[in-house]
């Protein structure tokens, strides 16, 4: 069982940046590769960015391609994402989360582990 708690959210203005961490209770570099999803209100679950083990591959929604980064510390058992330029579509609810797929993947359904999400309000 893997818990993974998420903070860094906020309110910003539009054009500001904000650095969401991502805090697993075991080690999940050698296990797990690591995803950001984000959910607006009256919107479904979506994608943002995933990270391999090795933090060596990662993979982004186009919506936040060149804006957003995706990271991670093994050491510290710690994902990161960096959002820069926010803009008001980027309002939401974004979770962690982990999947034991060989690959990354940006399928919900393909995670096995989540955490309660942080919220993010980007408002002009």
């Amino acid at each position: 069982q893997v818990q993974l708690l998420e903070s860094g959210g906020g309110l910003v203005q539009v054009g500001d940046s904000l650095r969401l961490s991502c805090a697993a209770s075991t080690r999940t570099s050698i296990s797990y590769a690591m995803g950001w999803f984000r959910q607006a209100p009256g919107k479904e679950r979506e994608f943002v960015a995933a990270v391999s083990k090795s933090g060596g591959t990662t993979l982004y929604a186009d919506s936040v391609k060149g804006r957003f980064t995706i990271s991670r510390d093994n050491a510290k058992n710690t994902v990161y994402l960096q959002m820069n330029s926010l803009k008001p579509e980027d309002t939401a609810l974004y979770y962690c989360a982990a999947t034991a797929q060989s690959s990354i993947e940006n399928r919900a359904t393909r995670y096995d582990y989540w955490g309660q999400g942080t919220q993010v309000t980007a408002s002009s």
